[in-house]
């Protein structure tokens, strides 16, 4: 019977080594490719191939790569000699249809590359509105319809707000509170209203006021709090003076009356 060997400190070391030695020209190899990839400027994808507008050829390869040709189906696009090696063009200047793109690069110490193959389908620009349209339609209906949800479910909510007393410390929730431009008195934001970039489309509940109404922090929700209280103080009516206080007040006057 065979008994298990145990491999030694120096066949571990030979082993890796031997390993290292295998990995390097696979390394070397992948480090001296040169990929291509193809970005959209201005136009149309698919993100299938079908592509319309202006878009750019762009490499990445060794460090010591000095110039690279672009090409569209073996015919020459343009060549770059300094990083970021790219090259634009526009698929109208082009006929329709399939063409391969692919580039040649050139290296410091004379090697020649060739970059993968990109095969693109260059369509018509009316063809490419349509199928743009075609994309944008279902996205510009769903958008739309969430802004309609959006003011119904606030229309619905108006009703259900309870106006604190004044100078009451609000709780103003996740959607923060704003201060109405009419009255000045801070409320919350109702969440559901429909945001529009530069506010909420809310409405006061306080003087009924619709507008846009920007989320305010905290501590100017507190002065607004503060000047609130102070304004309902300034114009609280003051109690009328009773029968004892206007007796006692014309007795005062009396002194001064000539007999």
């Amino acid at each position: 019977m065979l008994k298990n060997r145990k491999i030694s400190p120096l066949q571990w070391i030979a082993l890796v080594l031997f390993l290292l030695i295998l990995a390097q020209p696979a390394a070397a190899q992948q480090e001296s490719e040169l990929a291509l990839r193809l970005s959209r400027d201005f136009g149309y994808s698919s993100g299938t191939g079908r592509i319309q507008g202006t878009f750019s050829m762009k490499v990445t390869g060794p460090e010591d790569l000095t110039r690279v040709v672009f090409y569209i189906d073996e015919q020459t696009l343009g060549e770059t000699t300094q990083a970021p090696f790219q090259l634009r063009f526009t698929t109208d200047s082009y006929p329709t249809g399939m063409h391969s793109l692919y580039a040649v690069g050139f290296t410091a110490s004379g090697s020649e590359l060739r970059s993968n193959v990109i095969r693109a389908e260059f369509v018509s620009a009316e063809e490419g509105w349509q199928e743009g349209l075609r994309i944008a339609t279902p996205i510009l209906v769903i958008t739309f319809g969430v802004v309609v949800l959006s003011f119904v479910f606030s229309f619905i909510s108006i009703g259900k707000r309870k106006n604190p007393l004044p100078g009451a410390q609000r709780k103003y929730g996740l959607a923060g509170g704003a201060i109405c431009p009419k009255c000045s008195r801070p409320f919350s934001l109702n969440f559901m209203a429909p945001n529009l970039l530069v506010g909420k489309f809310d409405r006061c509940p306080f003087c009924g006021k619709w507008g846009m109404m920007r989320s305010r922090p905290l501590s100017e929700l507190r002065a607004a709090e503060a000047a609130e209280l102070q304004a309902s103080q300034d114009s609280s009516p003051r109690p009328a003076a009773s029968q004892e206080d206007k007796l006692r007040k014309e007795l005062d006057d009396s002194r001064y009356q000539d007999l």
